[in-house]
């Protein structure tokens, strides 16, 4: 059967819908004495596999926006979508890694640590969860740790635990906070590393925070660039375009000198 061109022209119109929609999205917090403003009226689309990066320097909301999609914190005003429906509380179909990575519990092996989130959610039975977990341990290079305790590891294989735990229950988007900001620079560059070759080999929506220039051309497709405290849009640039492999090119620096540009010189 052939398609007419009304069905076409809505398949391509249904394509082209972004996974994630966040609209004019304003985030507030009450202390015992004033209202802080952490973002104001901010707005962006995922799509489907983006590598979304949320840059900008401490203080401009990006934890916050990132908690607001994860369903931790309501809006103050604006929408956040999640294919086309409002996100209205956490769920499993969005799971998020933090920069903590000692927050696994330490009386339960690896491979439980990995499973204990598909139990708690009830998403499969105690077997299945297992071999999730085993598949997911796997996918990260650890399948030889699964009956190591958390003490046992190190804080870079802590956070692959993480990652691992996060990828065993197949969200829609994978929300990263700053994951790799406490483990010192050789440890951090291979979990980009790794970070990037898992999203080779699975395609799944990554939105990730930092205030790290470098790190965020390294690891997104797109980058959103948000001003000091409270957080608007500054930018929205397509860092695939870009190009960038090498660090140290001139290509690579003359981006980060222009994010830099957009952050501090507005």
């Amino acid at each position: 059967m052939v398609a007419s061109g009304a069905q076409e022209q809505a398949a391509v119109v249904a394509a082209a819908e972004p996974l994630l929609s966040v609209r004019r999205l304003t985030l507030e917090y009450r202390t015992d004495r004033q209202r802080i403003r952490a973002t104001h009226e901010v707005s962006f689309d995922v799509q489907a596999a983006d590598r979304f990066v949320l840059l900008g320097a401490s203080g401009c909301g990006k934890s916050s926006l990132l908690k607001a999609i994860g369903g931790f914190i309501a809006p103050t005003a604006g929408d956040i979508l999640l294919g086309g429906e409002p996100v209205r509380g956490p769920g499993p179909d969005r799971v998020v890694v933090f920069q903590e990575f000692d927050q696994l519990p330490p009386w339960k092996t690896v491979r439980d640590n990995v499973a204990f989130g598909l139990t708690a959610s009830r998403q499969c039975s105690r077997d299945e969860a297992r071999q999730r977990a085993t598949e997911a341990l796997a996918t990260v290079g650890l399948s030889r740790f699964a009956e190591a305790y958390p003490h046992q590891l190190s804080g870079g294989m802590k956070q692959r635990v993480a990652i691992a735990r996060a990828l065993a229950m197949r969200p829609r988007v994978l929300l990263m906070d700053e994951p790799f900001a406490a483990l010192d620079a050789l440890t951090r560059r291979s979990l980009q590393e790794e970070l990037l070759r898992l999203w080779q080999e699975l395609r799944f929506t990554l939105i990730f925070v930092t205030h790290s220039i470098e790190e965020a051309l390294l690891i997104g497709n797109r980058i959103l660039v948000l001003s000091p405290h409270p957080g608007r849009v500054r930018a929205e640039l397509d860092a695939a375009a870009f190009g960038l492999h090498n660090t140290g090119s001139d290509a690579f620096q003359t981006q980060q000198q222009r994010i830099h540009d957009l952050l501090f010189h507005p």
